[in-house]
């Protein structure tokens, strides 16, 4: 697999970029008065758009032809479909262990700050859905980073939409730390250091499976990475746009996000 070290550095920088994204967050959960709910309900609708076509158009095709030629037709179909399943699994299993009152995916707005009192349950609240957050992303810094790893272009656009993505959860950790303590500072660094968790997802996977690499690791890896890519869009993505905004503009989003995705794939046919 020598076409992956060419791209090691580029990888980790998406990486970062993805997972810091939680400061603009945190930025317009301090400094806004307003949460621009239909602006996020049209960005994650085509952070998820650009997720969901990537996965099944680019990354598991390539995926199933890098296993089928390494282990043959049947074989690396089915090889395929199971690593696709089981990154679905993986992910399923991290967010069944977050809790629902702690869950980063619950939708925080700017105004709720003036419906908060200051109290140590929202200080609580808001360290563990900073550490939430941190076991959530760090699958999501590993996807980011393989995808990268193959193909920079292909990882750009997943780091772009990942980084959509980021920007409620630093609103949802922004919150209740800043009514908590009364400290901007603090509500911001927190926030923006629960990203870190996606580069440290990159480097874990880099350092356990770089020395082993092979097309077949590599294929099941690819396919596992469709999988939680498909999952984060549609048990998370397209919950928040919708809860965030109007059903059709989530779905117009959606639609973007797919159309422009396509098109950037035809750009390098």
């Amino acid at each position: 697999m020598e076409f992956l070290s060419e791209n090691i550095l580029l990888a980790f920088a998406l990486t970062l970029f993805a997972g810091l994204s939680t400061g603009i967050g945190s930025l317009i959960a301090l400094l806004a008065k307003r949460t621009n709910t239909k602006f996020l309900s049209v960005a994650l609708g085509f952070s998820a758009g650009v997720m969901i076509y990537v996965s099944f158009v680019e990354i598991l095709t390539k995926a199933k032809s890098v296993l089928v030629t390494d282990m043959g037709l049947l074989s690396g179909s089915w090889v395929t479909v199971a690593s696709f399943f089981g990154g679905i699994l993986f992910i399923g299993i991290i967010d069944r262990f977050i809790p629902n009152v702690e869950n980063p995916h619950e939708i925080k707005r700017v105004e709720d700050m003036n419906q908060l009192n200051k109290n140590k349950r929202l200080k609580r609240l808001g360290l563990f859905t900073a550490l939430a957050i941190g076991i959530h992303n760090f699958p999501e810094g590993l996807a980011t980073f393989t995808a990268a790893l193959h193909d920079p272009g292909l990882g750009i656009a997943i780091a772009v939409a990942i980084a959509i993505h980021n920007i409620p959860e630093g609103i949802a950790v922004s919150v209740p730390i800043y009514f908590a303590t009364g400290s901007r500072k603090k509500a911001f660094w927190l926030s923006f250091s629960s990203g870190l968790a996606e580069p440290v997802g990159a480097l874990m996977g880099f350092l356990i499976l770089m020395p082993i690499m092979s097309p077949a690791i590599f294929g099941i890896l690819f396919a596992m990475v469709a999988g939680i890519m498909v999952f984060i869009s549609l048990d998370e993505l397209l919950p928040a746009a919708e809860e965030y905004g109007e059903h059709h503009l989530s779905i117009y989003g959606l639609i973007t996000g797919m159309a422009i995705m396509a098109l950037s794939l035809l750009m390098f046919v």
